[in-house]
């Protein structure tokens, strides 16, 4: 006997922590942004208040809505427009996470061994990134380039290619600004016209890390932001904080594995379960990933740090290179030879419809259909879009569910006190500890289990 379909019940972000925390806070955040959180966050970006605003209308009928009604009993619900604000908004970046998963084991990777790499930072060079973020996509170059010379090294065939999706992080466990590259690499190269494949053996990781390590001085003393001096100083330390982390081999037949590592790599900065506001102290509970470590944040230093990670308008946090560039990609589908190694997927156009809808997103996410109808189980569709100020206010009024939400003042009273140190930062900055960074957050039973 068959259980019934659980019914789709439409989010309401309004209940949460995290949006009665923005809602409470990021007027005052803007008000004192400049004076107390632009040396440790970045530079406030105009772009940021547009996310912000356009967050808290996620999810809320009174900014239009979709219909949906059952075409054989006629059971209808409303569904509000989201606000698309990826790397923000928790609900729209999940949506982001798992489309982006299935379409890059369909459409891109190929049926052949992949590993997983992170390249690192140390601290002393993560402020550079966080006040000119268009340093990102140079380190995202580094981090192929360093990767490219070593694996047509190690592949004895005439003008080998490697393909690689390049994803920048720019947080750690507690939301610090902490630039990296997550790294999904062909275990091996492609030669020859018919795009053979041979895979290479396992890279040696110090020689590695020091050719990222002399990319990433070049990059920096190229764009004037450091010195030679200070090159030699990093290079005399015997941990300079630069680390190259490599996971195990994933199998081609490890379709599983490989969806939810093209997840993780562009996972949201946060998680709301491990958040908790508390309201009345002005503050955030925040829990570590392993459950065991908490920290708690002004609320004003919690959003402070949540918008150092939002990405400009346009900016793109994943690259794709050599036999997976777009150029790449297309050049073989002008010429027919983009199935010569199958997708992990057949590309099939029908499968490609279904995903793109936001049903079949929905329920992968939630594991429930939202266009089957819990009164008969029939089919439900979109009747209508509503986005007319006047008949939104109608309709929800008509129907009980209008509600002028009344945003509180904004709440600037006790604003951190922030002592900054009156000598340069990077001049007297402290020799740093062993700061290999191997992705704390990493675990590969989390792959498989997820």
């Amino acid at each position: 006997m068959s259980l019934p379909a659980a019914e789709y019940r439409p989010r309401h972000p309004q209940d949460s922590d995290y949006y009665h925390c923005v809602e409470d806070y990021f007027e005052a955040l803007m008000q004192v942004y400049d004076d107390n959180f632009s040396r440790d966050y970045g530079f406030w970006r105009p772009y940021v208040e547009k996310v912000i605003y356009r967050y808290l209308e996620c999810g809320d009928l009174s900014h239009g809505f979709a219909r949906i009604r059952c075409k054989d009993c006629g059971h209808e619900y409303l569904l509000a427009f989201s606000c698309k604000r990826r790397h923000f908004c928790p609900s729209c970046h999940q949506k982001r996470v798992v489309e982006f998963g299935e379409w890059l084991c369909m459409d891109v990777l190929k049926k052949i061994p992949h590993r997983h790499f992170v390249f690192s930072l140390p601290k002393i060079l993560r402020r550079y990134f966080l006040y000119d973020r268009k340093l990102l996509a140079g380190l995202s170059r580094c981090a192929w380039e360093s990767l490219k010379v070593f694996m047509q090294q190690a592949v004895p065939e005439q003008e080998p290619i490697p393909g690689a999706v390049i994803a920048i992080q720019t947080f750690g466990d507690f939301l610090g600004f902490n630039p990296h590259c997550h790294i999904l690499l062909t275990d091996g190269c492609f030669y020859g016209d018919s795009g053979m494949f041979r895979v290479a053996p396992p890279l040696e990781l110090k020689k590695l890390e020091a050719i990222f390590r002399h990319k990433v001085f070049k990059l920096l003393l190229k764009k004037g932001k450091i010195t030679e001096e200070m090159v030699r100083m990093l290079s005399a330390w015997k941990n300079s904080g630069f680390n190259v982390f490599c996971g195990n081999r994933i199998s081609p037949k490890d379709d599983a594995a490989m969806e939810n590592l093209a997840r993780y790599i562009i996972r949201a900065s946060f998680s709301q379960e491990r958040m908790k506001y508390l309201e009345q102290e002005g503050t955030v509970l925040y829990t570590a990933k392993d459950r065991k470590t908490n920290k708690v944040f002004p609320a004003l230093e919690w959003l402070a740090s949540m918008c150092s990670h939002i990405p400009n308008r346009g900016e793109q946090m994943v690259r794709y290179y050599g036999y997976y560039s777009n150029v790449a990609r297309g050049k073989r589908k002008q010429k027919g030879t983009d199935d010569v190694i199958p997708c992990m997927t057949a590309p099939d156009d029908d499968v490609k419809a279904l995903r793109k809808g936001w049903a079949r997103l929905i329920q992968k996410i939630y594991e429930v259909d939202p266009l089957i109808c819990p009164k008969c189980k029939g089919t439900m569709r979109i009747i209508s879009f509503i986005e007319d100020a006047q008949v939104i206010r109608e309709i929800l009024t008509h129907l009980g569910l209008w509600l002028v939400r009344s945003r509180p003042p904004p709440k600037i009273h006790d604003p951190p006190n922030i002592e900054y140190a009156t000598s340069d930062y990077l001049a007297h900055a402290p020799h740093p500890q062993t700061d290999a960074y191997a992705d704390p957050e990493y675990s590969w039973d989390d792959y498989i289990q997820s």
